[in-house]
């Protein structure tokens, strides 16, 4: 029997790029990494607001974090940040894919061509091309690298008028998959986390009244969860001692994906 092996259970001088940190679950990752000791690279969209999250970590203490605009449909702008990132802490260790946007339109509407275009682009074509453009960085990772896609339980199933994010986000879990294959020669695990109903930006204009009537209805633990209920679980599969999982879709719903009424 081998002896008993210890495994590495910290990110402490990590490097983490994260796309949508300016709210929500890529806010909360950017905060739990920071305070895990690692290095945070911080993407958004929002430029001013990404950068109100940076000076919230700063403030509570933790320096090594930097804030960056970023149009993940901008092929070339994500290869600019990755260069970035790698010219402020000497390498790239850890990539979470979080950028995302909802719309609803039925497939009977004009706006539904504009949005499922949009769609696909920030929230799938973006993911791969993110990889592509950190891998070299991934595969010198002392550790292994570690990529996580923030998909949805609209990837394990499918709600009204949602079409073009419940393809995109289908479609992210395919990819996590294929990319866990393709990767795992290399030490880099690709994992893939579903929320399910988390109180965030896309979720602010559904009342306080409906969440509770619908956790009620839907969520066995009868509750929205919060951004930082996932960035936990995004910890955990970026850890150095989380080698042997890669190709997993963890839903992160409350226990709503596995109810039947």
């Amino acid at each position: 029997m081998l002896p008993y092996q210890p495994l590495n259970r910290s990110v402490a001088g990590k490097t983490l790029f994260v796309t949508g940190a300016a709210s929500g679950m890529g806010r909360a990752t950017a905060h739990l990494f920071a305070r895990e000791g690692a290095n945070v690279m911080a993407t958004d969209l929002n430029g001013e607001g990404v950068e109100a999250v940076a000076a919230e970590i700063r403030e509570a203490g933790f320096e090594t974090v930097r804030a960056m605009a970023l149009d993940v449909s901008d092929q070339d702008a994500l290869k600019t940040a990755v260069a970035a990132t790698v010219e402020a802490f000497g390498g790239l260790d850890i990539l979470i894919n979080n950028a995302g946007f909802a719309r609803q339109a039925h497939p009977s509407e004009d706006a539904y061509e504009d949005i499922w275009r949009a769609s696909i682009d920030v929230m799938l074509s973006a993911h791969q091309r993110l990889i592509r453009a950190a891998l070299p960085h991934l595969m010198a990772s002392s550790e292994g690298g570690r990529i996580v896609n923030i998909a949805s339980t609209e990837g394990l199933g499918a709600t009204p008028l949602n079409g073009p994010y419940v393809a995109a986000k289908h479609g992210v879990i395919g990819l996590t998959r294929a990319m866990a294959v393709d990767l795992g020669r290399d030490g880099i695990t690709c994992n893939c986390i579903c929320p399910g109903p988390i109180i965030t930006g896309i979720t602010d204009a559904i009342s306080d009244e409906h969440k509770t009537i619908y956790a009620k209805r839907r969520v066995p633990l009868r509750r929205y969860g919060i951004p930082e209920e996932v960035a936990n679980i995004t910890l955990s599969l970026c850890l150095p001692a989380a080698s042997y999982l890669t190709g997993a879709i963890i839903p992160v719903d409350g226990g709503m994906s596995i109810k039947n009424a």
